[in-house]
């Protein structure tokens, strides 16, 4: 154990812990006749879609996340699809949680797929024993199928370089001791946090390589991140252990892939209210409310060499309105943005996003602020229309819980190929239970592409 500059104990006091190819092995998982085969988890049943996650197999065949359907098989002729289903990965996901939590407790869930730990220093004596533990009580609660990397560090950031740095299915220790040399041969690129936009800055900053980023003051970080995250990420590289600030929630958004048949006016319309009406039910549940809503589209471009279309046409509106918490703002709002859409859009949409936003607690609203935002006209009527509007959305809210989720709309029933609108697992998001709109998925029940 080491000393910093400071004084502080450096040993290995994190621990992260990072699922190989999650979606894709919770399949084979699922389905024993998977075992050891390519496959790769697609977000609809359709030829014209690409992987979100494959099996380790299919990456050791020459299969990368994103490939196309048709591209896929191309690589891996035999290869297998199946359509992704989020409910039963976050059930899965809460199961693992608690196997976890036998052998070490987890501190922080990081994503649908990984997990900090805090090591004691007891636990970190033994650090390489404490993570075969880990390793053997998963593979007895589930199946050696579901396998993750392991790293351990003095630090979150380290800890996750070291994961990453030994998939899939390893065990590193980075300690204090060993650094810089146990990582002088990584690319910038392959840095937790290091962006193509954090890359750019960095070179015109003159720092190429990890010996340029080693050899940084804090306070060069800091200008070169433009923000007090560049010190952060001086320290936890540096193996100085710093706890995150609180993140406070800005906004509730969700997106979609339009399918092919999907993206004519009508049903664009379709999909950009079932998205905004889960948006909405997220706003409520956090109690707060809002003051923006934007509507975004994507298109397709041209194609890559593995056959991906980039999404690079880009077109978003975005409308204000006084703090809301209920659908018929939000929809008043959308509504305003798709005759905006159909007057000035000028590509077929491929995918819709929608973000609800400007986001403020309940306990900072004034009485007049709702007479006072910007753009949005005001008074004691307006403000009695809006205590109507949420009583309704509430009313509606506690029907859904009592009868189940689709027991109400704010339109005609509809489900977008693919389902799980407003409910798919995203970076850094897990889903609720409250976000999933449809009767539960059965665990068995793998749902394979038809085409």
């Amino acid at each position: 154990m080491t000393q910093n500059s400071h004084g502080q104990a450096r040993g290995i006091e994190r621990l992260y812990l990072d699922f190989d190819s999650f979606f894709a092995s919770a399949e084979q998982h699922f389905n024993p006749d998977l075992r050891d085969r390519p496959v790769g988890v697609v977000p609809l049943d359709s030829l014209h879609t690409g992987c979100i996650a494959v099996s380790r197999q299919a990456k050791a065949l020459g299969v990368k996340s994103g490939a196309t359907i048709l591209k896929a098989r191309e690589i891996v002729p035999e290869m297998i699809f199946v359509v992704a289903r989020h409910d039963v990965y976050v059930r899965l996901h809460k199961r693992i949680l608690n196997v976890i939590d036998t052998v070490v407790p987890v501190a922080h869930v990081r994503s649908i797929d990984e997990v900090v730990c805090n090591l004691l220093p007891s636990e970190s004596d033994d650090a390489t024993s404490l993570a075969r533990r880990l390793k053997a009580a998963l593979a007895t609660a589930f199946s050696d199928v579901l396998t993750c990397s392991i790293g351990m560090a003095p630090t979150e950031l380290l800890a996750k370089i070291a994961a990453e740095r030994d998939k899939p299915d390893g065990v590193r220790l980075i300690r204090a001791e060993d650094l810089p040399q146990a990582l002088t041969d990584i690319d910038l690129d392959d840095l937790p946090g290091i962006s193509k936009g954090m890359r750019a800055r960095l070179e015109a900053a003159g720092v190429h390589d990890f010996a340029g980023l080693w050899a940084l003051a804090p306070k060069q970080a800091r200008a070169i991140w433009g923000s007090v995250e560049g010190e952060r990420f001086w320290n936890g590289l540096h193996g100085y252990h710093t706890e995150r600030a609180p993140t406070k929630k800005s906004m509730f958004g969700h997106s979609r892939m339009l399918p092919q048949d999907w993206r004519n006016p009508e049903k664009v319309k379709i999909c950009a209210r079932l998205l905004t009406e889960s948006a909405g039910r997220r706003v409520r549940r956090a109690d707060v409310r809002a003051t923006k809503l934007t509507l975004s589209f994507r298109g397709g471009g041209s194609r890559n060499s593995s056959s991906q279309r980039s999404d690079d046409k880009h077109w978003s509106w975005e409308g204000s309105f006084a703090p809301a918490r209920d659908d018929h703002t939000f929809m008043s709002a959308l509504g305003d943005g798709l005759t905006e859409a159909k007057r000035r859009l000028p590509f077929q949409p491929h995918s819709v996003s929608v973000m609800i936003h400007g986001l403020i607690g309940e306990a900072d609203i004034m009485t007049d602020l709702f007479a006072a935002s910007h753009g949005v006209s005001g008074g004691a009527q307006d403000t009695a229309d809006r205590a109507k509007w949420e009583k309704v959305s509430d009313l509606m809210d506690s029907l859904r819980a009592k009868l189940g989720p689709l027991a109400l709309s704010m339109g005609l029933p509809a489900e977008v190929p693919g389902g799980y609108v407003g409910a798919k697992i995203a970076f850094g998001r897990i889903p609720d239970a409250e976000d999933f709109s449809g009767p539960p998925v059965a665990d068995g029940d793998t749902h394979f592409v038809t085409f």
